[in-house]
């Protein structure tokens, strides 16, 4: 049995192995080309009764898990989007691990919940934006913005929904037609139903919320006696990363009293870059704000950085104070577990105050803008080649285009036609990529941002790209 005895052995070993990684990871198929159920039927259907030594669970990894991993750090790692790590941020999740912490309340842990404190400061001026904004590090962007729609929940029903459950309130909600799906799902969970989910139709050519029709829609609710309670915009909509109008959104949410939150998931990180100052006065009208460093400022999942101005009304919504869990110091410090939802909370500062001591602002931003670079290069390539087409504005590092071979193919054929040629890259494992709809028409999304990747990896996927699309031709 693995114990203190035998631990640096195999600690050892382990790292031997992220190291072996790392250094031939290209040799790998980016995405794992395994059939469902093969890792499932390769696993014994009882637990064993005895001790298992250590070196056969890591035999068994490497012959079963490993085979069913796709390689979000591969540099050719094209899909969704990153969810890229680094080596200091992989030595703090071992810290992490080793320690144990459990940071629910700051006694539990004083260093973790002083250190998010600190660095959710940190991350504010490295973004630029309103010192207004209070900092707490949540899971995912998805689990933001629940947070934050419960919050706006609370404060326009004078919290009476928590007390008492829902009495006749008819809430509504806003989102562009691109927004993230994790929207709508908050919108059921929080209680106010898909159905007063309002998708507001996006323009035809940037793909970003048409603000005009927000707000007819918000006069015809009130006319029909319902409550607009918030509107989300998108810095950068996953699709195609789109960026929703936010000052003319944030304008109209304070012209009808709407709570304000804007989804920067994955292009928040982008604020570090002064090319995108215009940006950061969007965002100083919002009422919440979340981006993701685990996507793209090389920390690893998960690490989602959550923004929100009024943190007494948040607060409010969610603290509780069970008597097991109230200390003398409670109303000194911050208390974690009552900015969110789940009482147990990781360390995940830890992650963040490496990385950004390790790279520094000026390595930071050198990597990001380096991702935008490629992107602006490989957008320009595709526009040189007559068969393929560009689909949408390449506002960040993601590329949404199609193979178009004929001018005169229809919808149909062309959607048939880009499947063909997506699911060929996939499955040859040199790169994967995924695909969106743009105005109904097939696009294979090419999103970078792997903090590995270079252009070369770029420039040789896009060749492969054509490559294929010759055979399919």
């Amino acid at each position: 049995m693995l114990d203190i005895e035998n631990f640096e052995e195999y600690a050892q070993k382990i790292t031997q192995f992220v190291l072996d990684y790392y250094k031939n990871i290209e040799s790998f198929p980016v995405k794992s080309i395994v059939e469902p159920g093969d890792i499932f039927h390769k696993i014994p259907n009882e637990p064993p009764i005895e001790a298992e030594s250590f070196d056969q669970i890591l035999d068994d990894f490497n012959k079963i898990i490993l085979p069913g991993i796709t390689h979000w750090q591969h540099p050719r790692f094209f899909a969704y989007f990153p969810a890229n790590t680094s080596f200091p941020s992989i030595l703090a999740e071992y810290l992490v691990s080793a320690l144990g912490v459990q940071a629910m309340i700051w006694q539990t842990s004083p260093a973790s919940t002083e250190l998010e404190e600190k660095m959710m400061i940190w991350l504010r001026k490295l973004l630029g934006i309103s010192e207004d904004f209070n900092g707490v590090i949540q899971d995912t962007a998805s689990t933001s913005t629940l947070v934050a729609l419960l919050t706006a929940r609370e404060k326009f029903s004078n919290f009476s929904i928590n007390n008492q459950g829902f009495r006749g309130e008819k809430f509504v909600v806003y989102c562009s037609t691109e927004a993230h799906s994790s929207i709508e799902k908050a919108v059921k969970i929080v209680g106010i139903g898909a159905n007063n989910l309002r998708k507001i139709p996006v323009d035809d050519t940037d793909f970003s919320m048409r603000c005009e029709l927000l707000e007819k829609q918000i006069r015809n609710d009130i006319k029909l006696g319902f409550k607009p309670l918030c509107v989300v915009g998108a810095l950068g909509t996953t699709g195609s990363m789109a960026i929703d109008p936010l000052i003319e959104i944030g304008e109209i949410a304070k012209k009808y009293d709407l709570w304000y939150h804007i989804d920067g998931a994955m292009a928040g990180s982008a604020l570090i870059l002064d090319e995108f100052s215009k940006l950061r006065e969007g965002v100083n009208l919002a009422d919440t704000f979340v981006f993701n460093p685990h996507k793209w400022l090389f920390t690893n999942f998960d690490c989602s950085a959550f923004y929100i101005k009024d943190k007494d009304t948040l607060l409010k919504t969610f603290e509780i104070y069970p008597e097991y869990l109230k200390t003398d110091l409670d109303r000194r410090v911050n208390n974690y577990r009552d900015w969110g939802i789940q009482l147990g909370r990781r360390f995940r500062s830890l992650k963040l105050w490496f990385v950004i001591r390790s790279f520094g602002i000026k390595g930071l931003k050198k990597i990001i803008r380096s991702h935008l670079d490629m992107a602006k290069e490989l957008s320009e390539l595709i526009e040189k080649e007559e068969i393929f087409e560009i689909l949408a504005p390449v506002n960040f590092t993601t590329i949404c285009f199609r193979y178009r071979p004929r001018k005169e193919d229809s919808e149909g054929n062309l959607e048939i036609l880009n499947k063909k040629l997506l699911a060929k890259i996939n499955e040859s494992g040199f790169a994967y990529l995924t695909h969106t709809k743009l105005n109904g028409k097939f696009a294979i999304r090419f999103s970078i941002g792997q903090t590995n990747t270079k252009f070369a990896h770029v420039f040789e996927t896009w060749e492969f790209i054509k490559s294929i699309a010759k055979q399919l031709n």
